[in-house]
């Protein structure tokens, strides 16, 4: 069935207080996909973040981000005033996230909430239910918060290589500072549900998205140990990342811990089923990115400096996701399966038989044909005009090959287009398209150039800054995107 959605990170709604949440934006945010002909809202992971603020880079792969707890229904139920609220700064730029500023007062202002905060029986029933997540998680961030932030391979060695006499200790001495961690874990997930549960009802499906690999600094990697390649100290042998390339002439080094996949094999790929059986209560599609890594990764020795001296490793294939289907049943993936592809990665897309993505802006190369070209497309694909790792449209035709931009033209037959407009060429393109979903950042609809720029890649200090100003989704906007919509038969 066509149908059509909209990437949006949660973080860039807008609303009162620094950073998007669960508020009544988000909500009329899912009234505007409804109004719009829409059927999906696609969403970055919406774990918590640290260093560098990347969704990407999480303390968990399970919990959520207590920045998008929505403080006006913490004000309803109770648990704050308004006044309270309004005496911490989080920032004064509507269009952008301070996450300085974020990170000094939401807490705050949250323990306040949480002071007040009777535990009932939900609660309690969301800590049980929860537990083979939360428990680790909340005495991970505890001791964390206590030794000021550091990393858990720098904490003391008893407690680095989970000795049960010092967790017991710290469990006791970090009791109120763990329930206030729940409670954090406890207000998202209730506040996540019931957005979630609105836009379902409105007929928007939730597409999260998922990183193959978690944080080394993480309650992941420091809980269980024996699911990735480290040695007995807890210091990985390798890290993640990708060789050098047209666009990385020393390769990415992402610097995350590499799975111990014959551990895995071993316990039937017991944690991936789960993760994914939890990722299935908070989204209803789940992207998986870096899709490649599941059928090689590339592994960079420890404490190299760069990427150019990692080698490929065979990873675990089609044996997982039959392990998940055999589990769970067959689930809805769309595999980002973008960069260098060879013959056995498409082969374990095509067996899987997840959609792969499609990303119009990779399409326009003038030296050579290019299967991200719509007239390309099998049915069984997301079509993307660009990623939350792409430019704008407009601020990537800014940067385009002149050679290249003219193959553009000529491929769109839009040399008359007034430039403002042309970002509506490349929905219309990929709405065209006989991709089963087409998928837009919000940022084209509304013809934003390149300070609307959500991520770029291998840099640090100005990304997933950017946030919609209260208003900028007009009626018309919206008509245009119901209109395209309907003319393409997603509706």
């Amino acid at each position: 069935m066509r149908a059509s959605g909209v990437l949006l990170p949660v973080s860039c709604l807008p609303s009162r207080y620094g950073i998007g949440c669960f508020s009544k934006e988000a909500y009329e945010f899912v009234d505007q996909l409804a109004k719009g002909g829409q059927k999906y809202w696609q969403i970055l992971p919406l774990g918590p973040t640290g260093y560098g603020d990347s969704p990407y880079q999480s303390f968990s792969t399970f919990a959520g981000n207590p920045y998008y707890i929505d403080l006006e229904t913490l004000v309803k139920e109770g648990l704050l005033t308004e006044e309270e609220c309004e005496t911490y700064d989080f920032g004064n730029q509507p269009e952008y996230v301070d996450y300085e500023k974020i990170y000094l007062s939401r807490f705050k202002v949250l323990n306040k909430a949480f002071q007040r905060f009777s535990p009932d029986e939900a609660f309690r029933k969301f800590v049980e239910e929860n537990a083979f997540w939360l428990e680790d998680y909340s005495l991970y961030m505890a001791i964390k918060n206590s030794l000021k932030g550091i990393s858990w391979n720098q904490w003391e060695e008893e407690l680095k290589t989970r000795d049960k006499k010092a967790l017991e200790e710290k469990r006791e001495e970090l009791a109120e500072e763990i329930q206030f961690i729940r409670f954090q874990q406890y207000m998202f997930i209730t506040q996540w549900e019931k957005l979630k549960k609105y836009a379902n009802d409105k007929g928007i499906r939730i597409i999260g998205d998922i990183p193959i690999y978690v944080a080394f600094d993480s309650a992941d990697a420091w809980s269980s140990p024996q699911l990735f390649q480290f040695d007995e100290d807890c210091t990985p042998k390798a890290v993640a990342g990708c060789p050098p390339d047209a666009f990385a002439a020393t390769g990415q080094l992402w610097g995350n811990p590499l799975y111990d996949w014959e551990y895995h094999e071993k316990t039937g790929y017991a944690w991936w089923i789960e993760r994914l059986r939890y990722c299935y209560k908070l989204y209803d599609v789940v992207r998986v990115d870096h899709f490649r890594g599941f059928d090689e990764y590339y592994a960079i020795p420890y404490g190299d400096t760069t990427a150019e001296f990692g080698s490929w490793k065979k990873g675990p294939g089609i044996q997982l996701f039959e392990a998940v289907n055999k589990t769970l049943g067959e689930k809805e993936i769309i595999a980002e399966d973008l960069g260098y592809l060879t013959d056995s990665v498409r082969k374990l897309v095509k067996d899987s038989g997840y959609p792969g993505m499609k990303v119009l802006q990779f399409a326009f190369d003038s030296r050579e044909a290019s299967d991200y070209l719509p007239h390309n497309y099998e049915h069984n694909c997301v079509v993307y005009t660009g990623t939350h790792d792409n430019n704008t449209i407009l601020g990537w035709l800014d940067e385009m090959d002149a050679q290249d931009r003219a193959f553009a033209v000529r491929y769109m037959n839009n040399a008359h287009t007034e430039k403002k407009e042309l970002p509506w060429d490349f929905i219309r393109l990929a709405m065209a398209s006989v991709a089963d979903l087409a998928v837009t950042p919000m940022q084209e609809f509304l013809c934003l150039g390149g300070e609307a720029r959500i991520n770029k890649p291998s840099t640090l200090g100005e990304n997933w800054k950017w946030r919609l100003l209260p208003g900028q989704i007009t009626d018309e906007v919206l008509e245009k995107m119901y209109e395209m919509t309907r003319l393409y038969g997603r509706l």
